[in-house]
Formats: C-alpha cells, sequence, structure tokens
C-alpha cells in the first residue's frame, strides 16, 4: 500500500469531519465547496504556515517534527490510536518495516498455546498482523467457528465478518463489529505499508464486499481494546459477553482475545451450556459417547 496515499486520505478524512464551530471558529456566511476546515484555518489553529500544512496534506510527510504532528493532531481531534497512526505515517521509509518483516510467519509460543488450551471456561483466540487467527482454544471455535478446518487465507477475522455469511447472523450488531475489523486493518496498513499479504487481503475484500468498500471510504481508525459484544449462536442461542484484549510478551504484533459473561447471568450459564455441548461433540468424535475419554488435539 502507498504511505504517501495513506497519509493524504487521513488528513483529509480528518479535517473533513471537523466543523468550524468544533474548534472555536466562526461559522461564517461564505458557502464551503467542501465539507470541514479549510487548510489555512487548520494551519492557524496548528501554528503552522498554510504552504507547509499543504505540503504535508500532499503526502509529504518525511521530515516533519514531532511538536507539529502533536500540534496538527490537537487540532484535529485525533485520540491515542490516530495519533499514532499519523506518527507512522510520517516516519522516513529507511525507519518503517520492510516487506520481509511482515512477511515473516507468526505462530503462538507453545507455552502460550498451554494457556490458551487450559481456559477451558472461556473463549479465546490470538489475532496476529492483519487480523489472522493463529492461535484459539476449544471453546473459542465453538463460540466462533472451527477455525482448524478453515482454509489457511480464510483464517481471518476480516475474511470472517465481510465474507462469510453466518457472521451476519452470529454478530448481533454486526455494522459495529464490521466498523471495528476496519479500523484495525487500516491501523495494520499504517504499520506494515509494504505487506503483500495485508494488500492482497484488502483487494479481495474490496472486489467481493460493498460494505467492506462503504466502510473502508471512512478511513476509520480502530485499536483493539474491551467492551461488549452480543452474539446470536446457533446452538445456545443470545449471548451478551465482554471482552478483554491482552497483548502477550514476544511479539507485539500478536494480541490475545478473551470472551467472558457476567457472573450468575443467563449468558454464563449459555457458555458453560456451550462448553458442555463441545465437549460431547468431542467425545463422540473419539467414539466413546459415554465420555470415557476425551480425545486431544485442535
Amino acid at each position: 500500500m502507498d504511505q504517501r496515499t495513506e497519509l493524504i486520505e487521513f488528513l483529509r478524512s480528518r479535517r473533513a469531519r471537523l466543523r468550524p464551530e468544533d474548534v472555536g471558529l466562526p461559522e461564517g456566511t461564505s458557502r464551503r465547496r467542501v465539507p470541514g476546515l479549510r487548510r489555512e484555518e487548520l494551519a492557524q489553529l496548528a501554528g503552522v504556515s498554510t504552504a507547509y500544512y499543504t505540503r504535508l496534506e500532499q503526502g509529504h510527510g518525511e521530515n516533519v517534527s514531532a511538536a507539529v504532528l502533536d500540534a496538527i493532531a490537537r487540532v484535529l481531534r485525533l485520540g491515542p490510536a490516530e495519533r499514532d497512526h499519523l506518527g507512522r505515517l510520517t516516519e522516513p521509509a529507511r525507519r518503517r518495516p520492510g516487506r520481509a518483516a511482515s512477511a515473516r510467519p507468526q505462530r503462538v509460543r507453545p507455552a502460550l498455546q498451554q494457556l490458551l488450551d487450559s481456559m477451558d471456561a472461556v473463549p479465546a483466540y490470538v489475532l496476529g498482523r492483519r487480523l489472522d487467527i493463529i492461535g484459539w482454544n476449544r471453546l473459542g471455535t465453538a463460540l466462533l467457528g472451527d477455525f482448524a478446518v478453515m482454509p489457511p487465507e480464510q483464517r481471518n477475522m476480516a475474511w470472517h465478518v465481510f465474507l462469510d455469511p453466518a457472521a451476519r447472523t452470529l454478530f448481533e450488531e454486526w455494522e459495529a463489529k464490521a466498523s471495528d475489523i476496519v479500523g484495525l486493518l487500516r491501523l495494520d496498513a499504517g504499520r506494515y505499508p509494504d505487506d503483500p499479504g495485508l494488500a492482497s487481503l484488502i483487494g479481495e475484500l474490496s472486489l467481493k464486499s460493498e460494505d467492506f468498500r462503504r466502510l473502508w471510504a471512512t478511513y476509520r481508525i480502530q485499536d483493539k481494546g474491551h467492551g461488549t459484544k452480543r452474539l446470536h449462536h446457533p446452538v445456545v442461542g443470545p449471548l451478551s459477553l465482554q471482552y478483554e484484549t491482552l497483548r502477550p510478551a514476544g511479539d507485539s504484533d500478536q494480541v490475545l482475545v478473551v470472551y467472558h459473561a457476567e457472573p450468575g447471568s443467563s449468558s454464563a450459564e449459555s457458555l458453560r451450556l456451550l462448553a458442555s455441548w463441545d465437549a460431547t461433540e468431542l467425545r463422540a468424535e473419539a467414539g466413546d459417547p459415554a465420555g470415557r475419554t476425551t480425545g486431544q488435539g485442535r
């Protein structure tokens, strides 16, 4: 992906979402040809010349100082993830991760996989670069789908949300989930602009999903955090689950996502039922419906 183009689109999209009154300027009587602040207004508020800001918005950000970026971020009201994204888009090429770094395979450490396997009461999975699903536990697959049997190119959260019809039923607030996914991919585009795998994924999603094209054009930036997701599972029905995101040591591009239910809630009981159903399925696969052996493996 072209980092200069990314910088241009990012700054223009953030300038367009602000009105003069949002930053203490009079709205004025003249009609604006395009929505948002004018370049000269933003430059004045940030304490730089219009020519300097114009050059930045034209994609020339290699030598911009941190102080200027902070001033522009303040005027544009960027959140922490957006400010970090702006910093990465203006990094000199020599300091950015190369194609080899982004193409390097990611694997879950054996000890981390053991931890995942021991978490038998909560669904959990590990996301890598470009939202590849690179690790999971059994309850995670019972909740979201059997990642082990999926082709590698489909073992990806963005592919699942936009191209798997089951996701629209599973995630009750599908639009919000899809918007979050796009924001995360945009964040990865800033971290690894030369990643051919990411470019290929975005190309496939753009070709096959009108919803992805629409949301990609909003240029949302979103980092993985915590919150609540409402799901409708085909076996246990409605679920309201909280999720937390943890970053394992050793690979800053991996995140561990864990879902859990409020203790004593109907969703907690449904998770227990789902875990019991999954255990029954495992016993059947092992050829022992009575449960004398459980079977192993993912």
